[in-house]
């Protein structure tokens, strides 16, 4: 077996949000924090034309995170995927969407524990790599802390040793997938009660947390917290991961540093035919917050679509929001007394 992942921080699985080049960004900012990948189906990988495993060896430490239901196929997938190099597989159990239900994954397998057991047991049995499973606390009626407890029994005694729980049920019907990312009322003591329960198992959280003071405080209580919509809209948030959580004492990068740090990247994709823009939508919330952000913004949105777009978008949008700066230092000074 590998050496355990430390897995105290990561960044959630976010469908379109966290490709390759959102896990590149955001490993200039954090060097420990663990990456997930968007959520890639079994089908994709087993009949899809495309590499849909392809990362950069800068992401790692780099999850993937699997949608499946055939034992067989996600033991396949699983393979692969330590054959690329991936540090952890990840078992999809808490995606709502309808088209992740009619595939059989996601969300509605929190009402086949057995199933998902099957699949550990398969995938383990071809695997050195961590297979682990991300879920919520319930779905639809089937929402009571009892449910939750024999889902997280069943799974874990087929081998299952990490489990990451949205603090909110899904509704399967009713409800958007964007709706059920936030309709659902938060429930954190729920996941906190699972960890005492399985004392023995890893347990970590999602959903909702905004700040690092409230990532402190849940690990006062479980073992590892994973933020996802804060992370990609304020993604300098990670900044300070490394020394408070991971007790790395390297110099922690400005804003103006991580963007000189990804224009070799940068160019390097757009030489294999990669757009700007492709790269650049991930760095919008860089500067939010900061005199200037919404420059950083409003510039990068206005331009990076361009077809002629270059390099010269990030570097051209860092003048301008370095210029608005000095302005403002500037207006700033006239203003003392």
């Amino acid at each position: 077996m590998n050496p355990p992942l430390n897995r105290t921080i990561s960044v959630a699985p976010m469908l379109d949000w966290t490709d390759k080049h959102c896990r590149y960004f955001l490993r200039q900012i954090s060097q420990h924090t663990l990456l997930y990948t968007e959520m890639v189906t079994t089908g994709a990988i087993i009949f899809g034309k495309g590499d849909y495993l392809a990362y950069n060896q800068a992401e790692h430490p780099v999850a993937l995170q699997l949608g499946g239901s055939d034992p067989s196929d996600m033991a396949r997938c699983a393979v692969k995927a330590q054959e690329y190099g991936y540090d952890e597989v990840n078992i999809n159990v808490g995606c709502p969407s309808d088209r992740v239900q009619n595939g059989r994954f996601g969300a509605c397998l929190m009402a086949e524990p057995n199933t998902v057991a099957e699949c550990i047991k398969a995938m383990q049995a071809e695997v050195d790599i961590p297979v682990t499973v991300k879920s919520r606390i319930g779905i639809d009626d089937m929402d009571e802390y009892k449910d939750l407890s024999l889902f997280i029994d069943i799974v874990a005694s087929a081998g299952c040793e990490t489990f990451v729980v949205h603090a909110r049920k899904a509704w399967l019907k009713g409800l958007s997938p964007k709706q059920n990312r936030d309709v659902p009322p938060l429930m954190y003591d729920r996941v906190y009660q699972l960890k005492q329960e399985f004392a023995n198992l890893h347990i970590g959280i999602n959903g909702g947390i905004n700040t690092l003071e409230e990532t402190a405080e849940h690990l006062q209580h479980i073992d590892s917290v994973m933020i996802g919509r804060e992370v990609y809209s304020n993604p300098y948030i990670l900044a300070e991961v490394d020394q408070r959580f991971y007790q790395d004492s390297a110099p922690i990068k400005t804003r103006v540093e991580i963007v000189q740090a990804m224009l070799p990247y940068v160019e390097q994709q757009i030489e294999l035919g990669a757009r700007p823009w492709q790269i650049a939508r991930h760095m919008l919330g860089l500067f939010q917050g900061q005199p200037g952000g919404r420059i950083w913004r409003r510039y990068l949105s206005q331009n990076g679509t361009h077809k002629e777009a270059g390099i010269e978008l990030l570097t051209d949008a860092l003048d301008v929001l370095l210029e608005a700066q000095t302005k403002a230092t500037q207006f700033q000074a006239e203003m003392l007394p």
